[in-house]
């Protein structure tokens, strides 16, 4: 059960991602917001835009009205189509007014966070647009501090600007992920029963786990590292957050695979746990 230490831990990494992207797109010039990202579609505007869109849903702002071109090949499902609307809708804004909304819209959601009077249990909305659903309020302030985090790191790999891979975003993102690897590996990837699988990720960020799918084909994951794992995968963290993020193809990813291959290529075509 989440604390009130815990929500300040996840306002505070949030902080220190946020702000890190408003240090790093204040001085560009406005050729460089045009530089494409590893999300679909996207360039840096249109991850800086997002970012702010989000925050401003969280905020209570209405959505904008606004018809998307027809001609948007990573805009595939509801879900791309809800993402793209604010996206589409700041493609002409300047570098200026671009840097001005994404800091004005820091100084309210901070100022939002720091009055709010929810617990850490309590229900809030999480908009996803067709997931759009009510979750804990602390369960809200993580996942955005892991979607502010990795789009950090989208724009630092777009504008080759390394950092922060040790971030507090950057451990709030591992627990996050890990917790994603049970899913991963038994349900899309279709593990057998009685598999185990350990992941092994070295860096910035380090750790390994071990995944058993059971009897009924349930995932878990455990510290306690299996001494004869079906499958061993070992990466760095920034490659791991990439595949899970679903920014490389495992094809061209650095991974070193040991054991079952054909179980391991199949875990790695389904690793990728959010885009």
């Amino acid at each position: 059960m989440a604390d009130k230490q815990t929500v300040q831990a996840y306002i505070d990494a949030w902080t220190h991602s946020i702000e890190s992207i408003s240090e790093l797109v204040a001085p560009l010039p406005e050729g460089q917001w045009n530089h494409p990202t590893e999300c679909p579609g996207w360039s840096v505007r249109d991850v800086v835009s997002h970012v702010i869109a989000v925050e401003l849903e969280l905020l209570g702002d209405p959505r904008p009205i606004h018809p998307l071109p027809r001609d948007l090949r990573h805009v595939t499902d509801e879900f791309t189509r809800w993402c793209e609307v604010p996206v589409d809708k700041r493609r002409c804004h300047t570098s200026p007014e671009m840097t001005a909304e994404l800091e004005y819209t820091i100084i309210r959601r901070a100022r939002a966070l720091r009055t709010a009077r929810q617990q850490p249990e309590d229900e809030v909305r999480w908009p996803a647009g067709p997931y759009t659903r009510q979750l804990p309020y602390h369960e809200v302030l993580r996942r955005r501090v892991f979607d502010v985090w990795t789009h950090e790191q989208d724009l630092r790999r777009a504008l080759r600007q390394p950092g922060n891979l040790d971030a507090p975003g950057a451990l709030v993102s591992r627990d996050l992920l890990i917790e994603a690897l049970p899913k991963a590996v038994a349900k899309q990837a279709g593990a057998p029963a009685g598999s185990t699988v350990v992941v092994d990720v070295h860096g910035a960020v380090e750790f390994m786990r071990t995944v058993r799918v059971d009897a009924g084909g349930r995932g878990s994951v455990e510290e306690r590292v299996s001494l004869a794992p079906g499958v061993q995968l070992t990466t760095d963290w920034e490659t791991f957050t990439r595949l899970a993020c679903g920014r490389i193809r495992p094809q061209t990813a650095g991974v070193k695979m040991e054991g079952d291959e054909a179980l391991g290529r199949r875990i790695l075509d389904n690793f990728a746990v959010t885009l």
